[in-house]
């Protein structure tokens, strides 16, 4: 539904009978058809082999790649929304399931964007648009070769740069968030990059009580995401 409505270049729409005569569905998919869009009506078992036997809920469509914005168009679209812009910058995240729910937390919560490297990481593809439960029609994206380049980018821009680590790093709640911010969320193996590490203004953890000695990223991500902006309404 967020593709329909957001003018996302739709190639061809299969949609179960069910759904194709719904209220939610039938306005928005007449408007893809004028646009150009193929809407086949198919039966919920073909549905399910031209997805895969994925969890298709009875509509799937086949879309344009994802366009990715450039490194400067994304903090100059974060800098216009924003005098304190929170962008997140995914340092190896290699599940898509990790990478849409970070995606779908960051836009919920209000942050500009999210930045992540070309190589050896997840890229936007149908399992993270799936995940990201529409949110992604709506936050922009940049991808970048270097990502270490863009971190001292984005400290030339005036952001300040903070890494997730799981141990060593100083207490997440005890930080003053008003200012740009560049929050960095390691990979799920081997959590943040040393040399990344070294880029960074300040590293964070989350003080954790219990028996489990660390979170996997999406979920950090999500915490530290959340006490940025808890913070802000306080000192605010």
């Amino acid at each position: 539904m967020a593709a329909l409505e957001n003018d996302r270049q739709l190639n061809r729409i299969w949609v179960t009978n069910k759904l194709r005569h719904d209220s939610r569905f039938s306005n928005l998919l007449r408007i893809s058809k004028s646009k150009g869009a193929v809407v086949d009506e198919v039966s919920l078992q073909r549905l399910s082999q031209i997805t895969n036997g994925s969890n298709h809920q009875g509509i799937a469509a086949q879309v344009s790649p994802y366009s990715y914005y450039t490194l400067d168009r994304l903090i100059t679209k974060a800098k216009q929304e924003s005098d304190q812009p929170v962008i997140i910058i995914a340092d190896g995240i290699v599940d898509p399931q990790n990478l849409g729910a970070i995606i779908r937390t960051s836009e919920a919560m209000g942050c500009q964007g999210l930045i992540i490297p070309q190589r050896r990481a997840a890229s936007i593809t149908s399992s993270v648009a799936k995940v990201a439960a529409g949110a992604l029609e709506f936050f922009p994206i940049a991808r970048v070769i270097n990502l270490n380049r863009a971190l001292e980018t984005l400290k030339a821009e005036g952001f300040w740069i903070y890494g997730t680590v799981a141990e060593g790093g100083k207490n997440l709640p005890n930080f003053d968030f008003s200012c740009a911010i560049g929050l960095v969320i390691g990979s799920e193996g081997n959590g943040l990059n040393l040399l990344t590490q070294r880029y960074c203004d300040e590293l964070l953890s989350i003080p954790l009580e219990g028996k489990t000695s660390s979170l996997n990223a999406s979920a950090a991500a999500s915490i530290s995401i959340y006490e940025i902006f808890r913070s802000r309404s306080i000192n605010n």
